[in-house]
């Protein structure tokens, strides 16, 4: 079983990524005017760097334009974007946004990342979305080491209309989330969200936290986490990648969640990303509303990202 979410029009995408497609887009166009020289190619490569594609697609890129023109040199400018439009949405080949659903009794949705990177924001956009489909949601509270992120959890709890399990200050997050569990299991939810921390500072601690989240869980639902979403901050470009290897090291993610798009000139990393971890991207969150998380569309991100 899986959870579906509607898919909108993607005139947002497109809003959200105009800061990188107004750079690498438009200074695209130009250079293809110019037909494809070693200088040239030059200058693409560096704008494919500067719009934070990483250095796998960029080399491909790059060496695919000049095979590509050594063989046509009569091609268009369109000739040329058609190359790279195809060749970005091949990184994405059979992704989706669906989200694994149990069988029976609660799914449960980890959700993990660095502090900041949006996690409490992503868990009330997607517990608004799924109350929509009439499902009774439950959250978790995990995130104890930053009051902040509970009362934030908490409010929007309140404001969806959902449960939502928590405890003191520097209490165990593993706790919470066996707690949290437990309450859905009670309550008959079809759904339970865990939020994490996310300190980077004091990675050890963290990671074994995470680590031991995660075998709490197992013992209330041995099958679950169902799905493990990593939240990356897209304005942190390629340390989103060395951020992600690290959670990478001691969780299962399921999923990327790539954040604050629409104040990124670095609209392009959401490739590397997926080309370096090798995990589907299931959602992009395009701005602040309850309505700018969207499911990720590889074709319409990639025509956003290109457009001139």
């Amino acid at each position: 079983m899986v959870l579906n979410f509607i898919k909108s029009g993607y005139e947002k995408v497109k809003e959200a990524l105009s800061k990188t497609s107004s750079f690498l887009g438009g200074r695209l166009k130009t250079l293809f005017g110019r037909g494809l020289d070693e200088d040239t190619l030059e200058e693409i490569e560096r704008v494919l760097y500067e719009a934070d594609l990483g250095v796998q697609t960029v080399q491909e890129l790059v060496n695919s334009l000049g095979e590509y023109y050594k063989k046509n040199p009569g091609a268009k400018e369109e000739d040329y974007f058609n190359l790279i439009r195809k060749t970005l949405i091949s990184i994405f080949q059979n992704d989706n946004s669906s989200l694994k659903e149990a069988e029976s009794g609660p799914t449960v949705l980890l959700v993990v990342g660095v502090n900041g990177s949006g996690k409490t924001t992503l868990i009330a956009k997607l517990a608004q979305h799924l109350k929509n489909q009439n499902k009774n949601i439950l959250i978790g509270a995990g995130d104890t080491f930053r009051a902040a992120a509970v009362d934030q959890l908490s409010h929007w709890a309140e404001k969806i209309g959902c449960d939502i399990v928590k405890a003191s200050p520097f209490s165990d997050p593993a706790a919470v989330a066996f707690d949290s569990i437990d309450a859905a299991i009670a309550r008959k939810k079809d759904l339970v969200f865990i939020d994490t921390a996310g300190r980077l500072q004091n990675k050890t601690h963290l990671m074994q936290e995470l680590e031991k989240i995660e075998k709490t869980i197992r013992k209330k639902i041995p099958e679950a986490p169902h799905e493990t979403l990593l939240v990356i901050d897209a304005n942190t470009g390629q340390n989103g990648v060395e951020q992600a290897k690290l959670f990478l090291k001691y969780v299962k993610v399921s999923g990327l969640v790539l954040t604050k798009l629409d104040g990124s000139s670095k609209g392009g990393v959401v490739v590397s990303i997926r080309r370096n971890l090798n995990i589907p991207v299931k959602f992009i969150g395009v701005g602040e509303g309850v309505d700018d998380l969207k499911p990720f569309e590889p074709e319409e991100f990639i025509d956003s990202l290109l457009a001139k």
